[in-house]
């Protein structure tokens, strides 16, 4: 199966051009190109963190030798938690192929486009809430990309589990086409998958005033079920992934409160929401 995702070399390619275009673009006397520097910028800044997130799942600071080790304990604990099995709901649907294969490139595939959508339906339609939201998104995946720093193996690579590899099952993965342990791989905790996902919901249902905007709820349990079912990432993964997500969140209620309180907010607040509608 070919990856549709930029490559972190692509990725890091088109950032740079987009970031040493926006001088040139700002001087430009064509109303338009000028009008396009803030997407410039912002582009550069998203496609910068996705190329950082793919290139940081190949390190570790602790060496790959524990990796599964650490994944026998996520494994374990979640037995003692009582947490459903992933192999019995994995068990569940492997006997229908195509719903497989489905989840196979719903993991591959959409967590990275539905991400971007959301971010540039936010800059376009709703300017204000953009720069929170854009600071929330940097703020979860640079502490995910910390937590992984400490390399933990997915379930599919964890002979316990009894669970299936379901990409190389059939012929879709986007690491390799052999099973075996691969050091690239060895990001599994927390999982960005469903951390972008849960995000993406919040800053849907906190901003459109549609009454349908509840069933985005269902992309990040969707997520979460599918990361699991294709042998990707424990619920650990996702459960870490999620309060990190909160953790961010609290804070930043927190400093927005707390700048509330300060006589000066109010004009340095005013003086942000003219300088993010330009």
């Amino acid at each position: 199966m070919p990856d549709l995702e930029l490559s972190w070399h692509a990725a890091t390619i088109i950032a740079g051009c987009l970031a040493l275009a926006v001088p040139s673009l700002r001087r430009s006397p064509n109303r338009f190109l000028a009008g396009s520097v803030p997407y410039a910028q912002e582009s550069a800044v998203i496609l910068g963190l996705f190329a950082l997130w793919q290139y940081a799942g190949s390190f570790g600071v602790m060496g790959p030798d524990g990796a599964l080790g650490r994944a026998q304990w996520i494994w374990h604990a979640e037995r003692v938690a009582h947490l459903p099995s992933e192999t019995t709901v994995q068990a569940f649907f492997l006997p229908h192929p195509l719903v497989i294969q489905f989840f196979n490139y719903y993991y591959a595939s959409l967590h990275f486009p539905v991400l971007v959508g959301t971010m540039i339906w936010l800059f376009v339609r709703h300017r204000g809430k953009y720069p929170a939201a854009r600071t929330t998104l940097v703020a979860l995946t640079a502490i995910c990309l910390l937590i992984q720093l400490i390399p933990v193996a997915p379930p599919r690579m964890l002979p316990s589990t009894g669970m299936v590899d379901t990409a190389i099952e059939y012929g879709q993965s986007v690491y390799s086409m052999t099973a075996g342990f691969n050091p690239d791989q060895l990001s599994a905790m927390p999982s960005v998958h469903v951390g972008w996902a849960v995000l993406v919901a919040i800053l849907i249902i906190r901003t459109a005033r549609t009454r349908w905007r509840w069933l985005w709820l269902l992309y990040p349990a969707a997520t979460t079920l599918i990361v699991a079912v294709t042998a990707n990432h424990f619920w650990a993964d996702g459960i870490v992934a999620t309060a990190v997500l909160l953790a961010v969140l609290a804070v930043q209620h927190l400093v927005t409160k707390l700048r509330r309180d300060t006589p000066a907010y109010e004009a340095i607040a005013e003086k942000v929401d003219v300088a993010s509608s330009r």
